[in-house]
């Protein structure tokens, strides 16, 4: 208790009140209630950050909010400053204050319900986390991934065009930031996700009961290899930093050092003071012409940096619902994201981009928060259904994961969704789709039914078996 409430008068009080001080604060109904939303956010924050049990999903999940939608819109609401040119109204502004926090409480009513119906778990869900890592398969993913280095790096100029920004890559490849097809996006993402995942399998494979001499050894030679081509692909300088957070943070978070709640706490701070104070300038690299780093407050990186457009965007959302009405088949586009627009002319478009062209921006790489993006399907309810069900999901990866060994796909796949969040999170979901799949598809070709999938399908599972431990519901989510 005494943790708990040390965290929660930092995240709620101190570091609110620091960002503050020297602003000249507007007071507003949207702000009051804004500071209702930080509480909800640093609180939620706190209980992940103190829980008894590690739970990644959810700090993934409260780490976005109390960053994105927590303090940066506080600090616009106080100042009324915003990083954009699209201005909307107060009541605009209250609305999508009101939109944040609903979604808030959706997401923490669907995780309190998943941790309150322990013996209603579902036995599918588990027995595919339950799968464990298969050498064999891990192998040749690895030599896999070596064939498409070989073929894609020379055609984009080699491993140094990597190092330079990410501007000449995609000049490399051909795309342009206004105009790219679905293939090209996967093309994009088809050496980096699976070198990623080789690298994961690689480090976390098991023992074998034969052979395993051989496997150490080829292991030994293919790690160095596999760190090398992800420095390469992998780099914060050529590829997103969001993309690249996800690669260092799944590989940390995924060791076994780090399920243990003292050495994931004292990490999950320094993440969050990374994410303060580091990420605002850690796009340095991103064009070939670049300014000199000038290093401002937070408060003004909140109020001047399009990182984090995310509370202004869901304004600009709202205004075009006022104006344009909801549209539910655009819920379509990022399940048939596969599909070209050759083939279906009227697919729905990408709502960060929809967005900033309803506010007249010339510049339309922007984000669609989940919030805005699940609000223009049809309002309010499409929000709390989407937020309950992520909370309720989010709540049982996270109770699987910790009953579950080191070598299955639960300890692999669940850090890298939890942290692959806050580029889920932010949006917008057809901009994020294409690099999703492939991160949560390539696990399933690496892995193979565990010996509790074989008796999960072979026979139900009654409740309260040993399998099924009581899982308590205090900590991690509120």
């Amino acid at each position: 208790m005494a943790a708990v409430c040390g965290w929660a008068v930092l995240l709620i009080a101190l570091l609110p009140g620091l960002l503050l001080q020297a602003l000249d604060v507007r007071l507003s109904a949207a702000l009051a209630l804004q500071c209702v939303v930080v509480a909800h956010a640093g609180g939620a924050l706190a209980r992940v950050l103190t829980a008894t049990k590690v739970r990644l999903v959810a700090f993934g999940f409260w780490l976005f909010a109390y960053v994105w939608l927590g303090l940066a819109p506080l600090t616009m609401l106080a100042t009324d400053e915003y990083p954009l040119d699209y201005r909307a109204g107060a009541s605009t502004a209250f609305t999508a204050t009101v939109l944040i926090e609903v979604g808030f409480l959706a997401y923490s009513a669907g995780a309190f319900i998943a941790a309150r119906h322990v013996k209603d778990q579902s036995v599918v869900v588990e027995a595919v986390l339950s799968r464990r890592l298969a050498p064999v398969r891990v192998l040749l993913l690895c030599g896999l991934v070596f064939v498409i280095a070989a073929v894609l790096i020379p055609q984009q100029g080699g491993p140094g065009i990597f190092f330079t920004s990410r501007q000449a890559v995609r000049e490399a490849r051909g795309v342009s930031d206004s105009t790219h097809s679905v293939a090209q996006v996967m093309v994009a993402w088809s050496l980096a996700v699976p070198a990623f995942w080789a690298l994961v399998a690689l480090v976390h494979l098991p023992r074998m009961n034969v052979g395993d001499r051989v496997l150490r050894a080829v292991r030994w030679m293919l790690l160095p290899l596999l760190l090398a081509l992800n420095v390469v692909v992998n780099n914060p300088i050529s590829k997103p930093r969001f993309w690249a957070g996800t690669v260092l943070l799944t590989l940390l978070f995924a060791s076994s050092f780090l399920r243990r709640p003292r050495a994931f706490r004292v990490t999950a701070a320094a993440v969050l003071a990374t994410l303060l104070l580091v990420f605002p300038y850690s796009d340095y690299f991103r064009y070939e012409e670049r300014e000199a780093v000038n290093v401002v407050s937070i408060a003004e990186q909140f109020t001047t940096n399009s990182d984090y457009d995310a509370f202004q965007q869901m304004q600009t959302g709202i205004d075009y619902t006022k104006e344009s009405g909801f549209s539910p088949s655009t819920a379509l586009g990022p399940v048939l994201f596969m599909v070209p627009r050759s083939v279906w002319p009227d697919k729905p478009p990408d709502s960060g981009v929809h967005i900033a062209q309803f506010a007249g921006y010339d510049f339309h790489n922007l984000s669609a928060p989940l919030w805005i993006e699940s609000y223009l399907w049809a309002g309010f309810p499409a929000v709390i259904l989407v937020f309950c069900l992520l909370g309720a999901a989010g709540r049982r990866m996270d109770d699987i994961r910790s009953r579950l060994g080191h070598a299955t796909l639960a300890a692999l796949l669940v850090p890298a969704f939890a942290m692959y969040q806050l580029v889920l999170l932010r949006g917008s979901l057809m901009g994020i789709v294409g690099p999703l799949f492939l991160l949560l598809t390539i696990p399933f070709f690496i892995t193979t039914r565990g010996a509790r999938a074989r008796r999960f399908s072979s026979a139900a599972v009654p409740a309260g078996t040993a399998g099924h431990a009581t899982i308590s519901g205090t900590g991690g989510h509120p």
